[in-house]
């Protein structure tokens, strides 16, 4: 027997949307007619009463446990996932730390090694300086010997002492001057034969000789 869709609709007490989902899913037998479909149902299913025909499965406790535990299994499948997700990404960070704690490592050992190198060229030119200052002190100590025994110690001739002396020719003039000026007065200065002569064993004539 066939029926239209609002015979079928009518007769078992459906909706057409979900007649037309059933159709959808090829739950029911239909053939199309004119433009028309036509649902096929048997002639036992049209005979029967309306409440059996339409009668759905009880639901029973081991149905309701076998969806509980098929909707479990899936969710323990999700957290396997997501705990060997997690895993990586923990494993990932860590070894991104591990490579920035080699690079801030590699970073310092360069830092120390330049720093090091900084220090042992100052510690070299400190060595360095001192080596000269030594060098500058002996030098001014032997100056210093050289001067004195340089510095007479016996009467001498002005004129000859001042030849002794790196002055110019005008500095020479304005001590040869300076020393004229104060001989009557100043009993360190000695005349004899129209020369002026000095005594550095017995006077200091540091005053008259500064220029």
């Amino acid at each position: 027997m066939k029926l239209t869709l609002d015979e079928y609709a009518k007769r078992f007490k459906i909706s057409k949307e979900m007649l037309n989902s059933k159709l959808r899913e090829k739950k029911l037998n239909y053939i199309i007619e004119d433009e028309i479909p036509y649902i096929i149902v048997k002639d036992d299913d049209v005979k029967k009463p309306l409440s059996k025909a339409i009668s759905k499965p009880r639901t029973t406790v081991s149905m309701v446990l076998s969806l509980y535990q098929k909707e479990n299994q899936q969710l323990k499948e999700k957290i396997v996932q997501l705990e060997a997700k997690i895993d990586k990404l923990i494993d990932d960070k860590e070894q991104m730390l591990r490579d920035e704690m080699s690079k801030i490592e590699k970073v310092y050992s360069t830092k120390d090694e330049q720093l090091k190198n900084i220090l042992e060229l100052i510690n070299a030119q400190m060595k360095a300086q001192e080596l000269n200052t030594v060098h500058e002190v002996e030098t001014l100590e032997k100056k210093n010997s050289i001067e004195k025994k340089k510095e007479p110690k016996q009467i001498v001739e002005l004129k000859e002492y001042l030849k002794t002396l790196d002055l110019e020719n005008y500095q020479k003039k304005v001590i040869k001057k300076r020393f004229i000026a104060v001989y009557n007065s100043d009993v360190r200065v000695i005349k004899q034969n129209g020369k002026i002569f000095l005594d550095f064993s017995k006077y200091d004539y540091s005053d008259l000789l500064e220029y």
